[in-house]
């Protein structure tokens, strides 16, 4: 359950309160969460999971009271610059993962990787700790697609808990990994569980990311059509004019 915290200012975008932060902002207040032992979810949200999101009531309820919902998209930057937050930045989850395994190895927080195809989790672990030989990654698991039973569930939580992680880095994609995510913030006693959709496959190479060029001028999602355009084409040749004409006719504007 969440605990009682500073929270971040937050923009009403399409009835998703997105987290007015940046990268620094962030990972700063992951410090804060391990250090007073406080319990969180995290939602690293693109403009394709805010849909998700708005267009189901639970999801909503998650998304709003998260401890953050990162904005993982410029658009979702614009917003919030449209609704005064100057301050706003892209928390793009690659980057984000990345950010926190430097800061994890200087700081001595725990990791475990749950998501991705069989192997990844585990490659994920010795591409990072290859990088940062100090971070402790205490657990990786690749869990089938389907549902697990719940005799399986009651194990992994027992394997989660054993081993104590800070961070639970969840990637089962959107919405999946959020439900996932609400499903268990009660039952694991790691500080953190975030989702971060495809980053697994960036941080191994599966997936490579657009150009920077591309990412700074919000034009990645064109990158990562081009080279999905079979899975990806109708997330974005029917969710760009969706998140646009709603960003129209209902302006973003700050929560109070």
């Amino acid at each position: 359950m969440q605990t009682a915290t500073e929270t971040a200012a937050r923009v009403d975008v399409l009835g998703i309160h997105v987290s007015v932060t940046n990268p620094d902002d962030t990972v700063e207040t992951f410090g804060r969460w391990i250090d007073r032992d406080e319990r969180h979810l995290v939602c690293v949200t693109d403009m394709n999971s805010l849909l998700h999101a708005r267009a189901d009531e639970h999801l909503t309820e998650v998304f709003n009271t998260s401890g953050l919902t990162v904005p993982d998209g410029m658009p979702l930057v614009w917003a919030g610059k449209r609704a005064g937050f100057e301050q706003m930045a892209r928390v793009a989850g690659p980057d984000l993962l990345e950010r926190v395994m430097a800061a994890a190895a200087e700081r001595g927080w725990t990791q475990y990787f749950y998501g991705g195809a069989e192997g990844v989790a585990e490659e994920l672990r010795y591409t990072f700790q290859e990088r940062y030989p100090a971070l402790k990654v205490v657990g990786v698991e690749c869990p089938p697609y389907r549902p697990l039973t719940e005799a399986e569930d009651a194990e992994m939580v027992a394997r989660l808990n054993d081993v104590r992680p800070d961070i639970v880095w969840v990637g089962l994609g959107a919405p999946k990994q959020e439900r996932w995510m609400a499903e268990h913030r009660d039952r694991l006693n790691a500080a953190i569980l975030i989702g971060v959709g495809a980053a697994f496959d960036f941080h191994t190479g599966r997936l490579d990311r657009a150009p920077l060029w591309m990412q700074r001028a919000g034009l990645e999602w064109s990158y990562r059509l081009y080279k999905e355009p079979r899975r990806l084409w109708k997330r974005y040749v029917l969710g760009i004019p969706r998140f646009l004409y709603g960003v129209l006719r209902k302006p973003p504007t700050p929560v109070s």
